[in-house]
């Protein structure tokens, strides 16, 4: 099959790999040249080795392409996802006018070419979007009927940064929403060769199945940070607890774990729009606004331990070690190092961060710190340390680096690191929801 996916980020080059890996002829189009020429080399946009490894295969082996183009990739594809970002905006709602300029070009795909062709939506859209906003702009620019002259579907994503390829082929589910029967058997049987479940469903639901899993997992973390926070005032590690409340299989264990709160491209995001959608529809969710202000509170819980051995942090340095969302990835959006930073300045404190990839983007929007080209050199006299993502050259630290420190101590704010290994170091172990700070 000749397949187009407009929008050559995240998600889009995910979804073109897979579909290229399966054997498929795959366009990507992007109105960003930089975007098409980095795809056309082999290279990603973005930090993520085991997929750039496969993009570059299809590239060399001439199965994928990028253009700048989405009317004539589209005119030629059979099908056609819609792969475009749609941030939050000041309100929390969704922005998405990449939607409708994606729509439109799509639109003007359709009316010149023949042949039928199914469009389908996997970009991130609340409920309604797809049959209330993308329909119409389709029929109205190709001058076709929906259902008839080409098929419309939903299909939502469910990737985690960092193993978006292996989410790809090996996903949870496969959801389909379609408002006919012959676009959506279509779509499935384009998925013919992974294995997965399968769900079909129309399209307002496969929108809304998208965020209910989104808001469920930023609701575990939420619960997981709550627990660890009255444990830690209650003089309770909890590691154990949240253990042990995830072995019940109506719980489980995945995404149970104390942290600095969560962020990326994903959770906030959908979190705020649902929130959003939620209100326009008359319905005040009381456990949206909760999750949310768990979230932007956590960083502070980590500053709360540093200052509890520390004392007043006016004129300490202190080394934040990580800026990205989490460890692996250079995506710095909703990272909880933003919110931590500044409440560290808030208080006095001289800030020193180092991170494996993320370094660049970071500096562009908070370029007022200090930074070090090490995790080692970010250390070095430094009266306290915060490592805020999971970085696996982070838990290989030892007694070499900790040396450095004015005062060693390091909080750890995503229980990445082993409190014992810390502690034969030299030193003093302080981590979310684990209350016990001996040296």
């Amino acid at each position: 099959m000749r397949i187009c996916v407009v929008g050559a980020g995240y998600v889009g080059l995910a979804t073109g790999v897979m579909f290229g890996k399966l054997g498929h002829e795959v366009v990507c189009s992007d109105v960003d040249s930089r975007r098409v020429r980095l795809v056309n080399s082999g290279k990603l946009p973005f930090f993520e080795p085991p997929l750039e490894k496969e993009l570059k295969k299809l590239v060399t082996g001439g199965r994928l392409r990028a253009t700048d183009d989405d009317t004539r990739a589209a005119g030629d594809a059979d099908f056609i996802f819609i792969c475009v970002q749609t941030p939050s905006l000041p309100s929390g709602r969704i922005d998405i006018g990449p939607v409708k300029v994606a729509s439109r070009s799509v639109g003007k795909a359709l009316r010149g070419s023949n042949g039928y062709k199914v469009v389908v939506m996997k970009s991130t859209v609340v409920p309604s979007t797809t049959d209330s906003v993308v329909k119409p702009i389709l029929e109205k620019t190709s001058g076709r009927k929906s259902s008839k002259d080409f098929g419309l579907c939903m299909n939502p994503e469910f990737l985690q940064e960092g193993s978006a390829l292996k989410d790809s082929m090996e996903p949870s589910r496969i959801v389909i929403g379609s408002e006919d029967a012959k676009a959506g058997a279509r779509l499935m049987a384009l998925y013919k060769d992974i294995a997965a479940p399968r769900l079909m469903t129309d399209l307002r639901s496969a929108e809304m199945i998208k965020y209910a899993s989104n808001v469920f997992l930023a609701t575990k973390i939420s619960y997981a940070n709550e627990v660890a926070n009255m444990c830690v005032r209650l003089g309770i590690d909890s590691g154990p607890v949240l253990r042990a409340a995830g072995m019940d299989p109506r719980i489980g264990s995945l995404f149970l774990k104390p942290g600095l709160g969560f962020g990326g491209s994903c959770l906030p995001k959908d979190v705020k729009a649902l929130k959003d959608k939620a209100r326009r529809v008359g319905y005040d969710s009381h456990l949206l606004k909760s999750i949310l202000r768990i979230n932007e509170r956590q960083p502070v819980e980590g500053i709360m331990l540093l200052e509890r051995e520390l004392g007043d942090l006016r004129g300490k340095k202190v080394a934040v070690l990580g800026l990205s969302f989490k460890g692996g990835v250079d995506d710095i959006r909703e990272t909880r190092a933003f919110p931590l930073v500044t409440e560290l300045l808030a208080r006095g404190a001289s800030v020193v961060a180092f991170d494996p990839m993320a370094m660049e983007g970071f500096i562009k929007v908070m370029p007022s710190i200090h930074y070090s080209s090490s995790a080692s050199d970010c250390l070095a006299g430094a009266d306290g340390c915060i490592i805020q993502a999971d970085w696996a050259e982070f838990k290989r630290l030892g007694k070499k680096e900790f040396s450095r420190m004015r005062n060693a101590v390091v909080v750890d704010g995503r229980r990445c690191l082993d409190p014992d290994k810390v502690r034969r170091a030299g030193a003093k172990y302080l981590g979310i929801g684990y209350p016990r700070v001996e040296g």
